[in-house]
């Protein structure tokens, strides 16, 4: 599992094997950064948050791209499409409902494809109950090719429960066991499960973060992110007989 560590500043990203950046932190940056291994988050979750919408445009999203792909190159590895999360809090802040939210994230990345962003764009898979999952898997249609790099949301409020990030997993597994699966700020506690990290082929958390504002370590310290990253990639893992293998 290729595990991206979510990184404040762009600049501190060379720190890490790999490191997740958000598109909040790139707008208006007019200077490459350093990195070995990019992944661009869209920044939907604070968006959702703070306005209930996007307030920027595919068409200002796409540009962002295009130009840190000229700073990048092949080091950025995918972006990922301006989703919206179903988690029932944001479900109240929008007023609408799954359903609605699964349609407007396919919008949205048939738009930014449409857009020619000159990046790998990065679908994501949203719902709640695993069912929600495998209707919008079904939504996407051709869209997901074999072997396709795939995103699933709305599971980050859910690393206290291992089982209910398993049984999302393992129903889009059931119905597309050959997907690239990505799990959106996936902590230390679901990635203790071996079936978790079995049924994911990459994952990505600023829980360093997190962690170092309220015990004082630095919330921005990107030593901290370096002590994160190898703890993850050297922790034990609960190992589980699984269905599923990628």
């Amino acid at each position: 599992m290729i595990f991206f560590t979510g990184m404040h500043q762009p600049s501190d990203a060379g720190c890490v094997p790999a490191a997740m950046v958000s598109i909040a932190r790139l707008w208006g940056r007019r200077s490459a950064f350093p990195g070995r291994r990019i992944l661009i988050d869209s920044g939907a979750f604070s968006e959702l948050l703070l306005h209930g919408r996007h307030t920027r445009s595919v068409t200002e999203y796409a540009a962002a791209l295009r130009l840190i792909r000229g700073w990048l190159g092949t080091r950025l590895l995918a972006a990922v499409a301006q989703d919206y999360m179903c988690e029932p809090a944001m479900l109240a802040r929008t007023g609408m409902t799954i359903a609605d939210h699964q349609r407007l994230t396919i919008e949205r990345y048939d738009a930014l494809l449409a857009a020619d962003p000159g990046v790998r764009i990065m679908p994501v898979l949203q719902g709640y109950a695993p069912a929600d999952y495998v209707t919008h898997l079904r939504g996407y249609g051709a869209r997901l090719r074999p072997r396709m790099w795939v995103g699933v949301g709305s599971v980050c409020k859910r690393n206290g429960k291992p089982a209910a990030i398993e049984a999302v997993l393992a129903a889009i597994k059931r119905e597309r066991p050959d997907l690239r699966l990505h799990g959106f700020g996936v902590k230390k506690t679901a990635l203790g499960s071996g079936m978790v990290r079995d049924l994911l082929f990459s994952a990505d958390s600023m829980a360093w973060s997190f962690a170092g504002r309220y015990t004082g370590r630095g919330a921005n310290d990107p030593a901290n992110a370096v002590r994160f990253a190898r703890g993850i990639a050297t922790m034990p893992v609960q190992e589980v007989f699984a269905e599923f293998h990628t």
